[in-house]
């Protein structure tokens, strides 16, 4: 079976590359005992993840195949007596090589979490919405969003049981070709995640969405703690501040200054067709006093929201799903609701996948605070009729559209929305091998430490 060492990567991220065993016996002919790759080349033999060829030459002259690396780390992968360092470098070979080990009947599925690597998965969507909303007495109210997004998600191993996680998010209007934010990309949030068996937490600035109601309540972030415990029946209790400064309530939005304590509690039921979940938050802070209508004499200084939904898939083409949500605080707009009937579904790894839906939407501004659906982007005061579909055009790449047309709440006013989106997913790996610095630094000049660059497999 052939085998190349293509380059000190290939060495370093294998078997290690610490004082190789010089003392043993060529195995190739055409690899001098002067060679600057004689010692990697002779400890990856002696330690049988190399064979070279039958004539009993190297040939490190040739390329090799995916298929051929991914044979020589499946005999890596085999080997017992290898440190903890040299294991957790052979595992991250094994995540680039997945495929070519399932075709090998090496499964790597699992794979185990070291503390010297951080995943970093990311997204640019480009989105478009036109909003058009008629004016009582004539004429109509249009508002129109372009904007490109770059969304990065490091993701840093910190033992067995812990991560941290975060998002990094640089935006750019692209009806002005004005980048936000001064053109730096903002921590959108940042938190500590652990699981032990059925029980987790998480600590820092994370996502609040409401799982218990499909998002009909809350898609935002929220600082504090959370507690999760059970997996088909899960609770999860959340306690922290929660900043509505951007977000609009009726005509109005609470102030920086006025950054509402937040509590909230789910019970969520999910086996098999079948979802179910019951939910309650609470916003406690003096800005709802400022809100218009929001209670009577202006007098409430919280809001408290129930909501339930569920769900149920019949095959694997139709699913049903609802929720319903109502604030006991406010004195108007103090319910919100969402029926969807869904088909198929896009799968951003399988070209050709799609998928389509119906729904109608009740979506109240003192009850629906950050709902999830895109085609409430500016406006959280409407009722009325969504179809949208999605679409996969090629592997990690997605597609949709989808179109609203329904009535203002406050106004009673024909209202249509239209949104566009394309999404690009990403996933790479950022490796830190001290051993791979080192060696690379030690080898002759003029010798790449990366063989053919057209061949560079993993970012260091």
């Amino acid at each position: 079976m052939r085998k190349k060492l293509v380059s000190c990567l290939t060495a370093a991220l294998t078997v290690g590359m610490a004082n190789a065993a010089a003392a043993a016996s060529n195995p190739f002919s055409d690899v001098p005992s002067d060679h600057w790759s004689y010692d990697a080349v002779t400890e990856l033999a002696s330690d049988g993840v190399i064979n070279g060829y039958g004539d009993g030459t190297f040939r490190g002259d040739k390329h090799i195949t995916r298929y051929e690396m991914a044979q020589m780390v499946a005999k890596a992968m085999a080997k017992s007596d290898v440190s903890a360092k040299d294991k957790a470098l052979i595992d991250k070979l094994a995540a680039e090589f997945s495929d070519e080990l399932n075709s090998l009947g090496v499964r790597v599925a699992n794979l185990e979490k070291h503390a010297d690597m951080v995943k970093w998965t990311g997204e640019l969507r480009q989105f478009y919405v036109n909003d058009r909303t008629d004016i009582a007495g004539g004429g109509h109210d249009t508002g129109e969003t372009a904007r490109a997004e770059l969304r990065l998600f490091p993701t840093a191993e910190v033992n067995d049981h812990w991560q941290v996680k975060a998002r990094l998010t640089g935006q750019v209007d692209l009806t002005t070709d004005a980048v936000r934010n001064n053109g730096s990309m903002q921590l959108t949030y940042a938190y500590a995640q652990g699981t032990y068996d059925k029980f987790g937490i998480a600590l820092g600035k994370m996502s609040n969405y409401s799982y218990n109601d499909e998002g009909l309540v809350t898609d935002a972030f929220f600082s504090g703690v959370q507690l999760t415990y059970g997996k088909e029946l899960q609770g999860i209790l959340e306690l922290g501040r929660y900043n509505m400064a951007s977000i609009p309530i009726g005509n109005a939005t609470l102030g920086a200054g006025d950054t509402p304590n937040y509590q909230g509690l789910q019970l969520n039921y999910n086996k098999d067709k079948v979802f179910a979940g019951l939910g309650y938050r609470h916003f406690g802070s003096d800005g709802f006093k400022q809100v218009a209508g929001y209670s009577k004499n202006n007098a409430e200084d919280s809001a408290s929201i129930w909501s339930v939904g569920a769900s149920y898939r019949f095959d694997d083409n139709f699913a049903l799903s609802g929720a319903y949500a109502k604030n006991t605080a406010a004195d108007n707009y103090d319910q919100a609701a969402s029926v969807k009937l869904a088909y198929k579904g896009a799968k951003r790894k399988e070209p050709g996948t799609w998928g389509a839906w119906l729904a109608y939407r009740h979506i109240s501004p003192f009850v629906s605070l950050a709902p999830t659906y895109e085609t409430y982007f500016s406006k959280n005061d409407r009722k009325g009729w969504e179809i949208g579909a999605q679409y996969v055009p090629a592997k990690n790449i997605t597609a949709e559209v989808q179109y609203l047309n329904g009535k203002t709440l406050t106004t009673d006013q024909n209202s249509q929305t239209f949104f566009g989106r394309v999404r690009f997913f990403l996933e790479f790996f950022l490796l830190f091998s001290f051993s791979f610095f080192i060696f690379c630094l030690r080898r002759p000049k003029g010798h790449s430490p990366f063989g053919n660059p057209n061949r560079l497999l993993l970012v260091i």
